[in-house]
């Protein structure tokens, strides 16, 4: 359902990605690990349209990502793509179901259907109590459920997930990565994720590893 082909992105001198292709099934939970300035993250917001690479092709259910308009590269990124971040970034003043809300509301949904989706998706993530909570008074651990609730509302076909146990304890770290295999037996939900946890890159289906923007290795597990 993913197909990188030849991508390339440099910055001035520097090749940061370098000639990579990949794929990625429905259904399939992919780690990428590597060292520090690998090119892991540079890859990942390739993947998701938030980097435009100097050359290749990225295609996601068929749809060339990169041969869309911007407004339309915009809309298919809001409506078929979900993004987790080490850092969380919900906005404090909003609870926990408004901040779900935010891409439904981007994408102009009806207040009834915003509402009713954002509860059934913290619910799915184990926060059906916390729906008011304000992210002040939810843990860390709640917190990033949080944003895995908001990139899941759109039911979107591909999650990027870029250090997302980043900054968790070991407990909430695998909780976290429990919880993206749950999803995957419920929504049939695709992640790929970056991560430095080599115990946990091994709860995934397949791990690639990086260096020097490239792929190194392959490894499955599933």
């Amino acid at each position: 359902m993913l197909s990188a082909k030849n991508l390339l992105k440099k910055y001035s001198n520097l090749t940061v990605v370098n000639n990579v292709s990949l794929n990625i099934d429905k259904g399939e939970i992919v780690s990428v690990t590597g060292p520090s300035g690998a090119g892991k993250s540079t890859l990942l917001h390739i993947l998701g349209a938030l980097d435009k690479p100097d050359s290749g092709q990225v295609l996601i259910d068929g749809v060339d990502v990169f041969g869309l308009s911007a407004k339309k590269q915009s809309a298919f990124r809001n409506q078929h793509m979900g993004f987790v971040f080490q850092f969380h970034h919900l906005l404090p003043e909003f609870s926990a179901v408004e901040n779900v809300s935010i891409p439904l509301w981007i994408k102009g949904d009806s207040a009834a259907t915003v509402a009713k989706r954002a509860e059934e998706m913290l619910d799915v993530v184990g926060l059906k109590n916390r729906l008011h909570n304000k992210p002040s008074e939810l843990s860390g651990g709640e917190q990033q459920r949080v944003a895995i609730a908001r990139a899941l509302v759109n039911k979107p076909a591909i999650i990027f997930a870029d250090e997302p146990t980043g900054n968790l304890d070991s407990n909430n770290a695998t909780a976290v990565h429990e919880l993206f295999l749950n999803l995957r037996e419920q929504l049939n939900q695709t992640f790929v994720m970056i991560t430095h946890n080599e115990e946990l890159a091994k709860m995934t289906d397949r791990r690639l590893g990086m260096k020097d923007g490239k792929i190194v290795s392959e490894e499955k597990y599933r």
